[in-house]
Formats: C-alpha cells, structure tokens, sequence
C-alpha cells in the first residue's frame, strides 16, 4: 500500500460508511463470477458490440437474481447525495 499510495489517499476522504462499501469485495466479486460464467461459455465474439450485449444480458439476469440490498445502503446513500449532490439523484 507504501507504493499505491497516491492510490490510497482519495479512499480516505469518504466517509467510513461509503469505505465499508467500496472495500467489501463480495458483491463484487459474485458478479465478476457471472460475467466470466457467460463469457467463457460464449468463448469469442464477433464485434465490441457482441460483448457488451452479451456483459449487458449477463447483468441484468444477475440483477434479477439479488435478493438483499447492501448492508447500511440508507447511511451510505446520502453520504453519496452530500458527496455528488449534482450526479446522485434523490428519488
């Protein structure tokens, strides 16, 4: 972390409830899985365009598959609404 530092420090400008959420890989990593399952039984495309409809199918059956929200999304979302108040809408 000595060597990525630059990386680091806007990390540490969140708050604590948005860094609990962005260093929590599981979500993550499950919808990594997803898309590697899809593309890898698909094996190549023809196009860009091929990809990113067969990445966009993925993610949206995965989506229909969460069935839990993420832990203190109300704490973390308007920190985000505070944060990016011109780019996080409050619907």
């Amino acid at each position: 972390w000595r060597r990525a530092w630059n990386e680091v420090i806007p990390f540490l400008d969140y708050p604590p409830e948005v860094r609990r959420l962005i260093y929590t890989t599981n979500a993550i990593e499950a919808l990594n899985s997803k898309i590697r399952r899809a593309v890898r039984t698909r094996g190549h495309f023809p196009s860009d365009d091929a990809a990113a409809k067969l990445i966009y199918l993925a993610l949206n059956a995965t989506s229909t598959e969460w069935k839990r929200s993420v832990r203190e999304w109300h704490a973390v979302r308007s920190q985000f609404a505070i944060m990016f108040e011109d780019r996080f809408p409050m619907a």
